[in-house]
């Protein structure tokens, strides 16, 4: 590494200095803001979830149930991979541009996905909705940084979240509605005035958001190098014990290809004069452990959520749609202990406490079920009732610690990077779950794995299918185990704010997000 690159990626003293909110935006600037942001995020996690009970229907429509899956992974891998690109694209551009372009390709993609007249268009389609909706993430947490001291941010970051919990309960209903009594392509039409609105309402209240003039240059390669190598480890994530087995030559290949692009990457950052995502932001011990926390917390409530409904029918008895309402709490209590732990940022100097309590909270819970996979229901909708709101706490002082700890000018980088991150852990552990799920059951990507033939093998084998979910809950209990030791490591810096009643909404509850 040369030394002018060096200095480049060190820190000056000015580059160090925390991230502070604009003192020109008073309390109705940051709540027109803020609900233009939080109808952009309702669309984006909505669009996760609505198309998912409408996919049969699609299916039958093209006659192509082959690729069905791809109108999910398209979305999943899109929005995955370029997040940390809008990161670093809103630093040098702004985050008003970066958020009407988001919004603009979400909308290009709904259109096309509406009018599609085959899998491939949809796909394609599905595809541009995911690059959109993929930046609308970042952007908005990015936003609200610029908008109050990292004290206050925590509570914005909560309420925020609330449009997350109300897109995964709606979505999969919706869709279904839409499917069986309308036509499935109503679906990505409803984008079309909510998309538009959106952008309205951030077209007219960002522009009170003032830019900060840092130059920044573009590190092509090191974002083409790192986007290969994301891609490349999520289709081996999505398609392994799936489409193809685990151990096949493709899943082998495609983490081969991964892991030199990634050794690429990682060479090309210590040679670029600005590369992609910084030294300095990847080497921030805060980033790392705040990062990890995030991630892994994640990562097992997602897990939870993807095969706990298997685990109501096959060990409980519970029907689909009785499966489905078991899982609300785990998703619900999550908002609850977001709120707790935003809040209490606002007014404790040692802040992680929350997320401290809250991480012990889960581990205790999800312990309990691998211990005794066999209990009563109402038993189990306490555990994860306890499991979301504990995981609640830890994201947003994770992400806030992390906010907290660049310089002004990184903070995109960072919350697109963090962002990342979360979403390549969070399908790692959600395919890890998966595996030790499907080869417990004996079921093969070669065969079926409905409930029914699920059934039928474990009781063929003499397995108690209870038992069986405990090696899932332990994995679980692996991943929530190491968010707490990522919360402990992370170091706690002192938060600045509260800001002036002049500039700031301090004190005051947010806006209910728009639904």
């Amino acid at each position: 590494m040369t030394s002018s690159s060096r200095k480049q990626n060190e820190p000056s003293k000015a580059d160090s200095a925390p991230a502070q909110p604009h003192s020109s935006l008073t309390k109705t600037d940051v709540r027109k803001i803020f609900y233009g942001l939080t109808l952009g995020m309702f669309l984006s996690a909505l669009n996760q979830t609505i198309v998912v009970t409408a996919l049969p229907t699609i299916g039958r429509e093209f006659g192509d149930f082959e690729n069905l899956s791809w109108v999910i992974i398209a979305y999943l891998l899109s929005s995955t991979v370029v997040s940390p690109l809008y990161g670093k694209l809103s630093d040098i551009h702004g985050r008003r541009a970066m958020m009407l372009l988001a919004i603009g390709f979400f909308l290009v993609g709904s259109v096309i996905s509406a009018a599609a007249p085959n899998m491939a268009l949809l796909i394609a389609g599905r595809t541009l909705q995911g690059i959109g909706g993929g930046g609308i993430v970042p952007l908005t947490q990015t936003t609200i940084a610029d908008m109050v001291t990292p004290r206050e941010r925590g509570h914005y970051q909560a309420y925020i979240g609330t449009s997350w919990i109300v897109a995964g309960l709606t979505g999969p209903a919706l869709g279904g509605a839409i499917a069986e009594h309308l036509h499935w392509s109503v679906i990505f039409w409803l984008n079309v005035p909510f998309g538009i609105l959106a952008a309205l309402l951030a077209h007219h209240a960002m522009k009170r958001l003032p830019r900060r003039a840092w130059p920044h240059q573009l590190d092509i390669v090191g974002a083409a190098l790192m986007i290969a190598a994301a891609t490349s480890l999520l289709l081996a994530l999505t398609s392994g014990g799936t489409r193809v087995p685990w151990l096949s030559p493709t899943i082998f290949a495609l983490v081969a290809t991964s892991l030199a692009l990634s050794a690429a990457f990682v060479w090309w950052l210590r040679l670029a004069p600005e590369p992609f995502l910084p030294l300095t932001v990847l080497g921030n011990p805060v980033m790392r452990a705040g990062t990890a926390a995030t991630s892994w917390m994640l990562g097992a409530v997602l897990g939870l959520t993807v095969y706990m409904p298997l685990y109501f029918q096959l060990a409980h008895g519970l029907s689909a749609t009785q499966a489905g309402l078991a899982l609300i709490p785990i998703v619900v209590m999550t908002t609850p202990g977001s709120m707790l732990s935003g809040r209490s940022m606002m007014y404790l100097n040692h802040y992680k406490v929350t997320a401290i309590g809250g991480a012990i909270i889960a581990i205790a819970s999800v312990t309990v079920l691998a211990i005794w996979p066999a209990m009563p229901l109402y038993g189990v909708i306490v555990a994860l009732t306890l499991i979301g709101f504990g995981a609640g706490t830890v994201y947003p002082v994770a992400t806030v610690s992390i906010q907290n700890a660049v310089p002004a000018h990184q903070v995109g980088t960072a919350t697109g990077a963090m962002n990342f991150f979360r979403a390549l852990a969070s399908t790692l552990a959600v395919a890890i779950m998966g595996a030790i799920l499907l080869s417990a059951l004996g079921a093969t990507p070669e065969r079926s794995t409905g409930v029914e033939l699920l059934v039928e093998t474990a009781s063929a084998a003499g397995i108690d299918i209870a038992m069986l979910f405990r090696f899932v809950f332990l994995a679980a209990d692996a991943f929530v185990i190491a968010a707490f030791i990522a919360v402990l490591l992370m170091e706690e810096r002192p938060l600045r704010g509260p800001a002036t009643t002049q500039s700031r909404a301090s004190t005051e509850a947010p806006p209910a997000p728009a639904e």
